[in-house]
């Protein structure tokens, strides 16, 4: 009988880890595989709750991070630590998820080991090598390494293909995303206790709409960030509406929010949430504004309509289906927009009932039998 292969699963932020988790779940129920895991520790905090919700337990912690650390050193101090968990490890293939610098760097620290690389989310294109930035660069760099691609649709598959990539490389199997969010939207139900976190805020805007809020991404820093503050702050003139907004912790998007909205009655600036929590703030939402990747996938699972406050996408598939809509950073803009959802019933109902293309809940499934299938 073959021995397994060893599959070592590879992240580093909170994003990755929600992504990866219910497929390590399934490579390590899988008795064709073995599962070993190694983490950067690129988010700390946010990245261990997830761990704990979701009980993975890690081989391997790099524990990365360091305060104001550049992304050059950020670079070097992944590349080295990684690889020397691929020497000890010495696993048949390398998993990595997305666009960090952890995923980047996982990518080409098994290239030099000549260990094969498979891409989970594989194929985001937004066509702009600065808008996600560096993010763009990075999933540019993973592609080209990677001898398995699991494109989360057909239009990651297209830019794949268009890029040469060996079309038998490319699978589509869905965003494992919704696998989580089914996984944890039905581990509230029996622990209701996982988000009474939330409870205080949800009693102090009881009877408003709530638009939840998420803002960190590097090309927004300075003006954009301002612009979105902004637009915020001038939605919550409203007495209709609330914003929850967990702020991010990086210090360039802490400062600005919190000198902007500290004091605004109806924006609740609030700690990051951990996964559960982040969860019930999508439930509990009438809509979504964000600069994030992951939120324009899981939002439409819940039937919230999103903002999106970027001037592109790697996500155009939501765009197309009409779950989301590009808003940029104007601060009019942003607020024409939202106020619209808020006031045009119609306009809501279409990106609100709109069909959401980013998956089943069955993508980690397919991905554990994608690998027991296939050969080293």
């Amino acid at each position: 009988m073959n021995s397994p292969q060893v599959i070592l699963s590879v992240f580093g932020t909170r994003p990755e880890a929600i992504k990866m988790f219910p497929v390590i779940r399934g490579l390590a129920a899988d008795p064709r595989l073995e599962s070993r895991v190694c983490v950067s520790g690129q988010h700390r905090a946010i990245l261990d709750q997830v761990l704990e919700i979701s009980g993975i337990k890690p081989d391997h912690d790099l524990a990365v991070m360091q305060p104001d650390q550049t992304l050059d050193a950020l670079t070097v101090n992944l590349l080295t630590g990684l690889g020397q968990v691929m020497d000890e490890e010495k696993p048949d293939w390398v998993l990595v998820q997305g666009d960090t610098a952890t995923a980047m760097c996982g990518a080409l620290a098994a290239y030099y080991r000549k260990i094969p690389v498979a891409h989970l989310e594989a194929g985001l294109r937004s066509g702009n090598i600065h808008h996600p930035w560096p993010e763009e660069v990075n999933r540019k760099i993973i592609g080209t390494i990677a001898a398995l691609h699991f494109a989360p649709t057909e239009t990651a598959q297209q830019a794949l293909l268009r890029e040469n990539v060996n079309p038998s490389t490319v699978h589509v199997t869905g965003n494992s995303v919704i696998d989580a969010l089914h996984w944890i939207t039905g581990t509230i139900k029996q622990r209701p206790e996982l988000v009474a976190g939330l409870a205080d805020v949800e009693k102090r805007f009881a009877g408003k709409r709530i638009i939840g809020v998420t803002s960190h991404r590097r090309e927004n820093f300075g003006g954009g960030l301002e612009a979105i503050a902004e637009a915020i702050r001038r939605l919550a003139e409203r007495n209709d509406v609330a914003m929850i907004f967990p702020v991010h912790p990086n210090p360039n998007v802490r400062k600005v929010m919190e000198t902007v909205l500290g004091d605004c009655a109806n924006v609740a600036l609030i700690e990051p949430l951990d996964y559960p929590h982040f969860a019930r703030l999508l439930d509990i939402s009438t809509l979504i504004l964000t600069d994030s990747g992951g939120v324009q996938e899981e939002a439409p699972a819940l039937g919230k309509p999103v903002l999106v406050m970027r001037e592109t996408t790697e996500r155009p598939e939501g765009v197309e289906a009409g779950t989301a809509k590009l808003v940029g950073t104007d601060t009019d803009r942003i607020v024409y927009e939202t106020e619209r959802l808020l006031d045009d019933e119609g306009a809501y109902a279409a990106m609100a009932r709109a069909h959401n293309p980013f998956g089943d809940g069955q993508t980690a499934q397919r991905i554990v039998d994608l690998f027991a299938q296939t050969d080293c």
